[in-house]
């Protein structure tokens, strides 16, 4: 890996450090200036010429200014004379804007995709997508990984499978919760969701068995947890022994940390595919698991041509 290089945007600064301590490599020098009226410069501090470069950035909140973060260092990259430039975005923003709900809506994950194409970007490694057809709305190519082997390790280790049953909050999320459940050889369950309007839930019933069982809501993220919420209280209603929450990006936007304090939920798994915040560090119920061993795994064999899928045959 002599000839490969690894950069961040500022949303992943402590997860791309540690992705360079696992391949042994140093962090690539870059400086991300902002003008008085808000415009982004950068500058790259260290020869790229014809060096494979990494660039390490979640589009999390605040989404509009890591994208353009994100675009803005590759354009500089390129102009070094990078050889190319391959975006590891752990979490993709803009993700559940995936289709048209509404005449005259537009398709924002398209429109994203579409602009760090023409910046130049040759490829893409990213996180447990909200929709997984979003990797067709690229016409370069995107290694999807998955988190589940971080998350299933945990699970593995810390709960009693006996009595472990995984729930789905919609019956968009079943495919990946069977996929969890089966691994784990616990039972499977779903809760009836409707959603009202943005950012709102409610759930309307739960379909499975779970009574005198530890359930685990799973999903692929958290934001306002008002779906978690109100899933883990028609849970217990129903006879279940407890509720955690288990997925992958830890959005958590507005006062979800404060609602998770006080809500019935025993736990909450997330990884550090975004920042937590203090609030998040600060909280018992949250559990920070780190996913750069498997990005850094992903970086190297991408590197040297080797094959990535076999990271993720967890079912086996």
């Amino acid at each position: 890996m002599d000839n490969t290089k690894i950069f961040c945007g500022t949303s992943n600064a402590p997860l791309a450090e540690a992705i360079c301590k696992y391949l042994e490599i140093p962090l690539g020098k870059a400086e991300i200036r902002r003008f008085s009226d808000g415009e982004l410069s950068t500058e790259i501090s260290e020869s790229v010429r014809g060096c494979h470069v990494f660039v390490i950035q979640s589009t999390c909140p605040p989404t509009n200014e890591h994208i353009m973060e994100l675009l803005i260092l590759t354009d500089a990259l390129k102009r070094a004379s990078a050889g190319s430039v391959t975006a590891v975005i752990p979490y993709y923003g803009y993700a559940r804007q995936d289709r048209k709900v509404k005449p005259r809506a537009p398709i924002s994950a398209k429109l994203v995709a579409d602009l760090i194409t023409v910046s130049g970007i040759s490829r893409i490694v990213t996180v447990d997508l909200h929709a997984g057809q979003i990797q067709g709305f690229f016409n370069i190519p995107v290694d999807h990984v998955f988190g589940a082997p971080v998350l299933l390790k945990y699970i593995k280790e810390n709960r009693n499978h006996d009595d472990l049953v995984i729930v789905s909050p919609d019956a968009g999320g079943m495919e990946r919760a069977r996929s969890f459940a089966k691994t784990l050889d616990a039972g499977l369950a779903m809760t009836d969701k409707r959603r009202p309007n943005p950012n709102q839930a409610e759930i309307m019933n739960v379909i499975g068995d779970v009574e005198g069982k530890s359930v685990i809501l799973f999903d692929d993220l958290v934001d306002t947890a008002g779906t978690a919420i109100q899933a883990a209280k028609a849970l217990l209603k129903q006879g279940a022994k407890s509720a955690s929450l288990c997925c992958t990006h830890g959005v958590l936007s507005g006062s979800a940390v404060e609602r998770i304090k006080d809500s019935d939920l025993e736990e909450v798994i997330i990884t550090d595919t975004i920042p937590p915040t203090q609030e998040v560090i600060d909280c018992e119920k949250f559990r920070i698991l780190t996913i750069a061993d498997l990005l850094g795994e992903s970086i190297k064999r991408i590197t040297t041509g080797v094959s990535i899928s076999s990271l993720f045959d967890y079912e086996k």
